[in-house]
């Protein structure tokens, strides 16, 4: 019977030791929520105001000289995350707000990407015609970020050119016209 006892005693002592501590491991709770992400921003060394002007011919009987009338001084930056699909993606679109002068078109284009971003960045659709309709510039923007800043993103090149429909007839002295291009990054449906 003793020997019962001690083992008993034993027993109880190790009962209680292990039920008076606390469990080896213990658990919470956590909870993570990625942020959507949709920000475009122009970049530029100087300013984003720029002037595209043909120049005036030099010698009687020539054309007002619509060749290289360019400005690629300014960078398109953006960051995003895109929705749950797998396939959503983003764009970024272009419109001008103002009056063009009769007689010219006014084309951007979005160079391949280049910077020190990462994820799936956009693809450039070309030249575009920018009229007051919402035209691609970007196209296939996923989850990506482009790096900010100048030589970051995609460098965009403005130019002008004859509207040769209109003819050169269309064209007007002293027609100026201050206008404004608005960027968008839309989600695709």
């Amino acid at each position: 019977m003793k020997r019962f006892y001690y083992i008993f005693l034993i027993l109880a002592v190790g009962c209680l030791k292990t039920t008076g501590q606390t469990g080896r491991n213990t658990s919470h709770e956590l909870t993570i929520t990625i942020p959507e992400v949709a920000l475009i921003d122009l970049e530029t060394s100087s300013t984003t105001a720029i002037s595209l002007n043909p120049a005036a011919p030099n010698e009687a009987g020539m054309a007002v000289d619509f060749t290289n009338i360019t400005n690629n001084d300014i960078w398109i930056n953006y960051s995003s995350i895109a929705g749950q699909n797998a396939s959503a993606s983003r764009s970024v679109s272009a419109t001008v707000n103002g009056e063009l002068p009769r007689g010219v078109k006014l084309n951007v284009a979005a160079s391949a990407y280049s910077g020190d971003g990462g994820g799936n960045l956009g693809i450039p659709v070309g030249t575009v015609e920018l009229t007051d309709s919402p035209r691609e510039v970007i196209a296939n923007i996923g989850s990506c970020y482009t790096g900010d800043g100048v030589n970051k993103g995609h460098r965009l090149t403005y130019s002008l050119e004859l509207d040769e429909a209109a003819g050169y007839e269309s064209l007007a002295f002293n027609e100026s016209s201050m206008l404004t291009v608005t960027y968008t990054l839309s989600d695709n449906n």
